[in-house]
């Protein structure tokens, strides 16, 4: 009895809406476009932050990072009586960490230099980095085709390279690039592997390069070749400022010993660097700050998006208040036939309810199109999760109830003698 006298109020306010299409349409249009921008933001912020996350994550969580960065100029190097400058890594430091800080897997050491690769006559601008065989034990990394460094490269000072695969479509076209030459800075090196990309040329890493020698203030790596660090030693050597050693990166046997390391690391490197040439960066670190911003963003995003739906609910609360004072009289004959104040009350909750219900089925199917379409034009990450969608269409049920509740409240409480006096 009680769902069929149900079933009759929800179809007697789903008329009653019908009847004022256009006011019902324009009312709805403000919990779509709240919905719609919940789910949008959320989506962006959600592909924001994970887009972070991986790139950190790439970094290696069990990894330490130490860079040299150059200190403030000596009074000497400004007044140009030292001819090369010496700062940074040095070699030392790796033999220093490998015989006295514990719980160390590996210590991979990177040099860094931007140069003009050319093939034929194809020219690109490249980050080669100079490394030891086990640079894949720490970096992971994907081999396509060929191999990657061995120990006999390092000893022998091969002229070996690694190339990725945005240094390949670059320089070598449809050519196949194993077994070929490339020139660089002068010197001639075979291709002997082919990887994927790893994201390392990044602007921090042209940046450092830069320091070094090489690139242009205005050119661009499009990707990485890897060489012996010996033969980098041999070739590219010889600038004005000396870095022995531009980057450090060293792997810990887990996650809880990472920052106990980075704390025995800074106390060692400060004993023998007293101009504080050195950057430790842990990605570990960054992961949690990440996340921690993620959320934060989330949040920021979700409240202001959640603002639309407040003033779109306030929207439908006015016009459910006009529309109370229109069918005062429609109230009061309801009243006098037997309708009690419950029956009353569900009538208006029910077409409140169809309209932010409707205006948030909407709102989420325009909210699944404009992260496509940001990802489509604007080339940034979107994620629409679950939860959000969830979330969206509950709130625009929730604010259906609350800014429903009282027009309904209001027309049940009727005095339905006056309600019927009303013209």
């Amino acid at each position: 009895m009680f769902l069929l006298r149900l079933k009759r109020t929800v179809k007697l306010g789903a008329k009653s809406l019908w009847m004022h299409r256009l006011r019902s349409t324009l009312t709805a249009l403000g919990i779509v476009f709240g919905v719609c921008s919940v789910v949008a933001m959320l989506a962006i912020g959600e592909g924001a932050g994970r887009d972070a996350q991986d790139q950190i994550a790439r970094l290696g969580a069990q990894n330490i990072i130490i860079k040299s960065i150059k200190p403030p100029r000596s009074d000497s190097a400004k007044t140009g009586t030292n001819r090369y400058e010496a700062y940074g890594l040095s070699y030392a430091d790796v033999r220093r960490i490998r015989d006295t800080v514990p719980h160390i897997q590996e210590v991979v050491p990177k040099r860094l230099i931007t140069l003009q690769a050319t093939y034929r006559n194809r020219s690109v601008t490249v980050q080669v980095i100079g490394t030891a065989s086990w640079y894949g034990e720490v970096h992971p990394m994907r081999l396509l085709r060929g191999r990657f460094l061995a120990y006999m490269d390092e000893k022998r000072q091969q002229k070996a390279a690694i190339v990725d695969q945005q240094v390949v479509d670059q320089l070598f076209a449809v050519d196949d690039p194993i077994d070929t030459n490339i020139k660089l800075k002068g010197d001639y090196f075979t291709v002997v592997g082919l990887v994927a990309p790893s994201g390392a040329a990044g602007p921090a890493g042209q940046d450092a390069a830069r320091l070094k020698t090489g690139g242009r203030a205005g050119d661009a790596a499009v990707g990485n070749i890897y060489v012996p660090l010996s033969t980098f030693k041999t070739c590219f050597e010889g600038s004005r400022e000396r870095v022995e050693l531009e980057e450090l990166t060293i792997k810990v046997d887990s996650t809880e010993s990472v920052l106990l390391i980075r704390d025995a690391l800074e106390v060692l490197l400060r004993r023998f660097h007293k101009n504080k040439d050195y950057q430790i960066i842990v990605p570990l670190e960054l992961l949690r700050q990440a996340a921690r911003t993620k959320r934060i963003f989330n949040i920021v995003l979700g409240s202001i998006a959640a603002i639309s739906l407040l003033v779109g609910g306030i929207g439908i609360m006015n016009i459910m208040l006009a529309t109370v004072s229109e069918r005062t009289r429609e109230i009061g004959i309801r009243r006098a036939l037997g309708a009690r104040r419950s029956d009353i009350i569900i009538q208006f909750l029910s077409e409140t309810l169809l309209l932010t219900l409707t205006g948030g089925l909407l709102g989420i199917a325009l909210g699944l199109i404009v992260p496509i379409m940001v990802t489509h034009f604007g080339d940034m990450p979107t994620v629409i999760t679950g939860q959000s969608l969830i979330m969206a269409f509950g709130i625009s049920a929730a604010i259906g109830i609350t800014f429903g509740l009282y027009p309904a409240y209001r027309a049940a409480h009727m005095d339905p003698i006056e309600s019927l006096r009303h013209e």
